[in-house]
């Protein structure tokens, strides 16, 4: 790919062999999604995997203008998971394609389009509970069918914020319990 890719690894030793299997076998996907305006790569081996076949971890994950799509695959070997995981790519990429057909506005970026509002923080004299982190993303305008699709590629399970372009609003979809989904539109009150 043209664009910059950054290979981590954990409990795991990044040789030249296995850095040019891994530029190698993601370069390729670059024919599929163009825009990529990020890559990482994280390789991992996890020494207490319950299954021998499971201890071998290899993680891609591409962003570009609007989207973010991860795959994740296990194997027994180190290359193997990275095959499973291009592989997965490819069609999470195929699949995006297909349901991105229609034009999402005037291409602006949500935080280019509304002014964020931040309520003031009050502070407690009791033990207040510690934030670890803290993750700023970019939020692309699209409708309740693309939040589910974007929350299934993306591998969450439990939620996905997105600013819907029907509405105008921020909204918080997620998985019930019966697997439908269900949509929180925040109000400020």
């Amino acid at each position: 790919m043209s664009v910059k890719m950054d290979i981590f690894t954990k409990n795991l030793e990044l040789t030249d062999r296995l850095n040019d299997y891994v530029v190698k076998k993601v370069d390729k996907l670059e024919k599929f999604l163009d825009e990529v305006d990020e890559c990482r790569v994280d390789l991992s081996h996890i020494k207490t995997a319950r299954n021998a076949n499971d201890r071998h971890v290899a993680q891609l994950t591409l962003r570009g203008k609007g989207f973010i799509l991860r795959s994740e695959e296990r194997s027994d070997s180190i290359f193997s998971a990275i095959d499973a995981t291009v592989d997965k790519m490819r069609r999470q990429i195929r699949r995006y394609k297909g349901k991105r057909g229609r034009g999402r506005g005037d291409g602006q970026t949500i935080a280019q389009a509304i002014e964020p509002a931040y309520p003031e923080l009050i502070e407690e004299e009791e033990e207040q509970p510690v934030i670890v982190r803290r993750k700023r993303f970019a939020l692309a305008p699209m409708d309740e069918l693309e939040a589910i699709e974007q929350m299934k590629l993306l591998g969450h399970e439990n939620f996905f914020v997105f600013y819907n372009a029907n509405t105008s609003e921020f909204n918080v979809l997620y998985k019930r319990r019966d697997g439908t989904y269900g949509i929180i539109i925040p109000e400020i009150g």
